[in-house]
């Protein structure tokens, strides 16, 4: 029996939302974990990514783009490794 782990997601305006609760209405981390009924480490995740964007000089366009160009790179790298090893097979074959 293969049973894949379901993570639950949830949306950037919940996210916010908790968020909110530690910055706006004082609540501590703990407390805002156990009333939402999610765990304190996805909760300590959250504010740090949140405090990351915060101080970055990066704006959210800029952002999407450099994931985006991050993908892109992976992509050729690999397609560049395939190139190697189809070559490398090829110049033995022609021996």
């Amino acid at each position: 029996m293969n049973t894949k782990r379901q993570y639950k997601t949830y949306t950037s305006e919940f996210k916010t939302e908790a968020l909110a609760l530690i910055s706006e209405q004082g609540y501590s981390v703990q407390e805002a974990a156990s009333a939402l009924g999610i765990a304190n480490s996805l909760l300590y995740s959250w504010k740090q990514k949140a405090e990351e964007q915060a101080n970055s000089t990066v704006v959210p366009d800029e952002r999407t783009e450099l994931l985006a160009l991050r993908k892109e790179v992976k992509q050729l790298r690999m397609e560049k490794e395939i190139l190697k090893k189809a070559s490398a097979f090829f110049a033995k074959e022609m021996k």
